[in-house]
């Protein structure tokens, strides 16, 4: 079935184990024709659309433009497909571009013999009719090319984003192993946040979690405080269209009625992160306080508290489940009534915490796999839980 003239395929990227989250953000901006993928998920767009992909998803990496595909069962067919194709639309000779390549299978192995091979085929095709060619710039190119190849079948897809999206604009100085953006927005979804509680984090570091919070608390747009996407270095760019996609989002703002807290034994994390709210504009709505564990004292009410604590990578075994324990305590001394959620790449250490997770994820947090549990800390008995649950 032939796409109609105006709509094409996007796919989004992601990182493991945030696909459905992904899924539940492209359904609620109305895309159509969803597929979930394995670290992405395809769907039908128009341009409109692609625009708000790259505006308002807070759990994609980058948005990827299907342009055209074939098949190529050795080097010089894949040069010879990549010329017939009409870079005239998409480049001029002034202009630069960039090449990615993911490849498996069983013909091409090599992703930069595969990336060489596919710009001496652009290079030559603008050499040979403008005696001028245009050049490679890997930092900030005209034209960002993704090529995934899967044993004969070559795809080839444009970019829109640029950089990924995870870089939102606000983050200017970081503590030890910050969490990303994007892996810190999918966890919220993962949590069910619906912005109905009060929020903590007791070990924020440079504050992404609650930024992250915030932003979505307040209906603020992922991309609100980045300057720059691909596509609008496209020459179908449309400014006007642009605007208006913007203007939209924008509009949804909205304030938010409980309190979002960051706390952190370190000095240097509360001062990290308060560089980094202040350049989100947040430094008003996000409350950031140096505590222990054992010296924080939550706001009544129902709240969600989402951590990110230390792994094995970063401390001693023996440091690390007391630690871990530290965490346990906590929660059952100080957070009754809340909702808890822990990711950790270290299993052991998760169980020096003390209680029972009632739902468990698997992301990765960089090539770490870990886990995210969901810990219900109940007042009153187990009891008492139990006869509420039925």
């Amino acid at each position: 079935m032939k796409k109609e003239p105006n709509r094409f395929r996007l796919v989004a990227t992601t990182m493991a184990g945030l696909e459905q989250p992904l899924v539940e953000e492209l359904n609620a901006l109305g895309a159509t024709e969803i597929e979930q993928l394995t670290r992405a998920v395809a769907f039908d767009a128009d341009k409109t659309l692609m625009y708000k992909a790259n505006y308002q998803l807070r759990t994609a990496l980058r948005i990827l433009k299907h342009w055209v595909e074939f098949k190529a069962a050795n080097e010089h067919a894949l040069y010879d497909n990549i010329q017939k194709l009409h870079w005239f639309e998409l480049l001029t000779p002034e202009q630069t571009f960039s090449i990615d390549v993911v490849a498996s299978g069983t013909i091409f192995t090599h992703s930069k013999y595969v990336a060489y091979k596919t710009k001496d085929a652009i290079v030559d095709l603008f050499r040979n009719r403008y005696g001028i060619r245009p050049s490679v710039d890997v930092e900030n190119p005209g034209l960002r090319i993704h090529i995934h190849i899967y044993n004969d079948m070559v795809n080839v897809l444009l970019n829109s984003s640029g950089e990924s999206l995870h870089k939102r604009g606000y983050r200017k100085a970081v503590d030890k192993s910050p969490i990303n953006e994007v892996l810190a927005a999918g966890l919220l979804r993962l949590s069910q946040w619906k912005a109905d509680r009060h929020f903590m984090d007791t070990m924020c570091g440079s504050g992404t979690l609650p930024i992250e919070a915030a932003m979505m608390a307040m209906n603020i747009p992922a991309g609100y405080f980045r300057q720059h996407f691909a596509f609008m270095q496209w020459k179908d760019f449309d400014p006007k269209l642009w605007a208006e996609v913007k203007k939209q989002a924008d509009s949804a703002m909205r304030d938010f009625g409980f309190e979002i807290i960051g706390s952190d034994r370190s000095a240097k994390a509360i001062e990290v992160a308060t560089q980094n709210l202040r350049q989100a504009k947040l430094h008003k709505d996000v409350s950031l306080r140096k505590l222990n564990l054992s010296q924080v004292v939550p706001p009544t009410g129902p709240g969600l508290m989402v951590i990110n604590p230390p792994y094995g990578e970063r401390l001693e075994e023996s440091n690390l489940k007391e630690l871990y324990s530290q965490i346990g305590d906590s929660l059952k001394q100080q957070f009754k009534g809340w909702q808890a959620w822990i990711i950790s790449s270290d299993f052991d250490a998760l169980k020096h915490i003390g209680l029972k997770p009632s739902k468990k994820y698997t992301v990765f947090n960089g090539p770490l796999e870990c886990r995210f549990l969901y810990f219900d800390i109940f007042e009153g008995t187990h009891r008492d839980m139990k006869r509420r649950q039925h």
